[in-house]
């Protein structure tokens, strides 16, 4: 194997490398939770419509990345006028699918079995996940909302850019997209932040979420 050959594959993965990093959304402010916001008596409540509303998530490792959805189990939103006053969803985590292997290949079944198992979400101990919306605010005119995300034995607050529309009875809530630290709500497998010794085998910490709540007036 000669220099030269050595020297473009090493520019090679350094360039892929910065690719991956440039096509990372941004990181959520992530703090530690706080106390959830209340409800008054002049909101307006929304009830979350599972069927419509999803996450939709983005791995990434050194040799590539994976995709997948997550359902929303449940919700409820209330709004005073336009800005979101409170509210709490839950997520459903033995939804856990990924969508960039075809279903037929066994690559599948076993890639969402492990992301299922104790080595990253244990599903069987932690079935559901939740979001409690502790503040809303404008800022340089986007929607920043705040809330604490409760995933396995851990909990922290995030903060995210989101957008709201209405049409009729009906509210739909999209997030855009964001990237989450795994490592801090105890997700470990492939992790460099609690291994040392992985060499080339890990996988980020950070991981791409995108949420879409659509939700419909209470009557």
């Amino acid at each position: 194997m000669t220099k030269s050959f050595l020297k473009f594959a090493g520019i090679a993965l350094f360039a892929l490398a910065l690719t991956n990093c440039k096509d990372k959304a941004k990181e959520a402010e992530t703090t530690a939770a706080e106390e959830t916001a209340e409800t008054t008596a002049v909101s307006t409540k929304y009830i979350a419509e599972a069927d419509n509303s999803t996450i939709m998530w983005k791995g990434f490792k050194p040799t590539g990345t994976h995709t997948g959805t997550i359902a929303i189990e449940s919700g409820v939103l209330t709004m005073n006028g336009d800005a979101v006053e409170s509210g709490t969803f839950l997520i459903d985590m033995s939804s856990i699918t990924v969508t960039d292997i075809p279903v037929e290949e066994e690559s599948h079944a076993k890639l969402t079995g492990h992301l299922k198992s104790d080595d990253f979400f244990d599903v069987e101990k932690y079935p559901t996940s939740a979001f409690n919306v502790t503040a809303f605010e404008m800022k340089d005119g986007k929607g920043m909302l705040s809330g604490n995300l409760k995933m396995k034995d851990a909990e922290n607050n995030i903060t995210i850019p989101v957008n709201i529309t209405e049409n009729g009875d009906t509210l739909t809530l999209t997030s855009e997209t964001f990237t989450i630290d795994r490592s801090k709500w105890n997700v470990k497998y492939g992790s460099k932040s609690f291994f040392d010794d992985l060499g080339d085998k890990f996988i980020n910490d950070e991981f791409e979420l995108q949420i879409t709540l659509v939700a419909n007036k209470q009557s």
